[in-house]
């Protein structure tokens, strides 16, 4: 019987103009499907002109100039709305949805929604649920005494997943999809068993478990920054208007 981290998976990244998931934009957004492991993925790409500048440290990260995105990007509203309903049609279809570090990007896919088409992303996930898979959620409980970082790139090195152009939003969806059917093949004893939906309930509380983990550790070297246990979507805040 095939397992679910051999079967069907979608993926979603996007890149930003920073990391603040309330106020920062969407400029560029990627979906990739693949319907068995091995099978040479679909991949759907947004480019997005946000309307605001984009600072250097994020053209770093992303490689996505103020001038290319005003020449290429298109307008936020319909892109955010193409990029909804491509995350529905894979809940429709009963496909698992992986996105690396997903209290961010959907958050910030929420929050764009929300700015761009008076919405938010449930409206999309009313009928038909998503069940999300997170690699740095499942990479930490699974093996939670390795010690060292877990990026994407860490991630990939360490389950052996080749990255190339770690910039481009469908490289790195393909990447973190990647990293979760070895993260499936690696720990198939622990999760053989364990349906994307059952597997989607026990991410949210093991990232909580994790959030007040790093907040305890945090807090005696003076850290008082929050740590938000809410996954895979963070509860609407009157700041992301």
């Amino acid at each position: 019987m095939t397992c679910w981290y051999e079967g069907p998976l979608a993926a979603f990244d996007t890149g930003a103009t920073g990391a603040d998931a309330e106020t920062d934009r969407i400029v560029s957004a990627a979906v990739v499907v693949q319907d068995a492991e091995g099978l040479r993925p679909r991949i759907t790409r947004w480019l997005v002109n946000p309307g605001v500048p984009v600072p250097a440290p994020a053209v770093e990260a992303h490689g996505l100039t103020e001038e290319r995105l005003q020449r290429y990007g298109r307008w936020p509203a319909p892109v955010m709305y193409e990029v909804a309903e491509a995350l529905a049609e894979q809940a429709r279809a009963g496909r698992p949805l992986v996105v690396m570090d997903a209290p961010f990007g959907l958050t910030l896919l929420d929050r764009e929604l929300r700015r761009h088409r008076a919405s938010s992303l449930a409206r999309w996930l009313e009928r038909t649920p998503l069940h999300v898979l997170d690699p740095r959620v499942l990479d930490r409980h699974l093996d939670r005494y390795r010690k060292g970082p877990r990026t994407l790139t860490d991630l990939c090195e360490h389950y052996g997943v080749a990255l190339e152009g770690a910039r481009d939003a469908a490289v790195d969806a393909q990447a973190a999809l990647e990293v979760v059917r070895a993260v499936g093949r690696r720990f198939a004893g622990r999760l053989d068993r364990v349906s994307p939906a059952e597997l989607h309930t026990l991410q949210a509380v093991w990232h909580a478990g994790q959030a007040r983990g790093q907040q305890t550790w945090f807090a005696p070297n003076g850290d008082e920054q929050p740590v938000d246990p809410a996954w895979p979507l963070r509860p609407d805040l009157p700041a992301a208007a």
